[in-house]
């Protein structure tokens, strides 16, 4: 008798959990269909238009997305319509507006395409200026790291640069030249790093090259002294292991790199140390003479 009532317990405990576990599971289930119907009846609204083949119910959802800032769905939209409009009055804000949700989605290449393409289709607009400088900006976006390629920042200057040209009188240009200047700032870090790469590896005639490259292409550059002092320290390093057929070419290179800076840089911080190099380039010439 005992055992039977504690069975009985054992079976009513049992089954209270196996039901509790059922109306959790019930719970979950009724939660998550609540949430799809609200899934589906948003989705439903944008697929509505979207498929409905009206023109001009479609381009004013459009509108509505990008003025929400819903520059995705709005993109969608703005593409079914394009072949439609294209070459009537509303033409000009679609395209607008369409090169504008490329770049608010960070799709930076396909912008700077179309807001250079709405300038070329669109030559008397009045947003012909503002376009032009987009598409630069958009270019500016794309530019890396300064240890990446450059190809991007390069291309951002020349369309800055021929913005700077074309509108001259236009209130963006103090923008485009600083924004000229970072970028420059960007490829004269390149180039010094890639200066320093070669020297730390001890390809010296490399790093020299790229050094008097940057001096060139930078020559207000801040790092002037630094990467002078770099040259000259490669081309110490350089006679140093050459064949001696070319040592005593190269440590005359070193000590006219090295009284040049002596000449341009009087209180420079390097100045015992190139004084030194100098000289013992200067002693080991004499084992030529």
């Amino acid at each position: 008798m005992w055992c039977n009532s504690i069975e009985l317990a054992l079976f009513f405990n049992q089954n209270s959990v196996i039901f509790a576990d059922f109306m959790k599971i019930k719970r979950l289930f009724f939660v998550a269909l609540i949430i799809s119907l609200i899934t589906i009846g948003c989705k439903t609204a944008y697929e509505e238009v979207r498929t409905s083949n009206d023109p001009v119910k479609i381009l004013a959802a459009a509108n509505e997305y990008y003025d929400a800032e819903d520059f995705l769905k709005a993109q969608g939209l703005y593409e079914l319509v394009i072949p439609f409009y294209r070459g009537k009055k509303e033409a000009e804000d679609l395209f607008y507006r369409y090169a504008y949700t490329h770049f608010n989605i960070g799709q930076y290449i396909l912008s700077a395409n179309y807001f250079n393409n709405f300038t070329k289709t669109f030559y008397n607009s009045s947003r012909k200026e503002e376009m032009a400088f987009m598409s630069a900006f958009s270019n500016y976006k794309m530019s890396p790291n300064h240890k990446l390629d450059q190809t991007p920042s390069l291309q951002a200057i020349e369309e800055l640069q021929y913005f700077i040209n074309t509108y001259p009188s236009s209130p963006r240009i103090e923008e485009s030249t600083q924004l000229i200047d970072e970028l420059r700032k960007k490829l004269e870090e390149k180039g010094f790093a890639q200066g320093k790469l070669y020297y730390d590896v001890k390809s010296y005639l490399a790093a020299i090259t790229s050094f008097e490259n940057m001096l060139k292409d930078f020559p207000e550059t801040a790092k002037a002294e630094e990467v002078r002092y770099l040259i000259l320290r490669s081309n110490e390093q350089l006679a140093k292991h050459s064949v001696y057929e070319k040592q005593k070419e190269r440590l005359q290179s070193t000590i006219e790199a090295c009284e040049f800076f002596h000449d341009k840089y009087e209180k420079s911080s390097y100045s015992n140390e190139v004084n030194g190099i100098r000289k013992h380039c200067k002693n080991a010439l004499t084992r030529f003479d």
